[in-house]
């Protein structure tokens, strides 16, 4: 729908987009329960698509996250780092879309971000 959701994600500090473990921090109230997640984040970059992943996160039966059992309208809130091989960001703008799917057949959006990131400077 086009209500606005509240949602909020926080990778902190922004001078370590380079390093290899990246602290993270997000806020979601959902508008369904959580009982099944597929995420699909595709970063854009000059026109070509610089990076692709896709993950189910949660899929309703031994989750290893708690965040699965996040009951509509409750906060979900959560810190984690991110961690291992990436991709090096040199200088520019990425336009980024993030999708959250409740259904493997990725046919139910749950939420749908677009935004964009800014790496001011090249790695050293």
């Amino acid at each position: 729908d086009s209500t606005a959701h509240a949602f909020t994600f926080n990778l902190t500090p922004c001078s370590i987009v380079n390093k290899p473990v990246w602290k993270a921090a997000l806020t979601w109230i959902p508008r369904s329960d959580i009982n099944f997640l597929k995420v699909v984040f595709n970063v854009w970059y000059d026109g070509t698509k610089a990076l692709h992943w896709r993950e189910v996160l949660c899929s309703g039966a031994d989750d290893k996250y708690s965040e699965c059992a996040t009951l509509k309208g409750e906060t979900l809130a959560t810190k984690f780092d991110i961690k291992g091989a990436r991709i090096t960001f040199p200088k520019g703008n990425y336009n980024i879309i993030l999708q959250a799917f409740s259904d493997d057949a990725e046919s139910k959006m749950a939420i749908c971000l677009n935004f964009t990131m800014i790496v001011k400077q090249d790695t050293f």
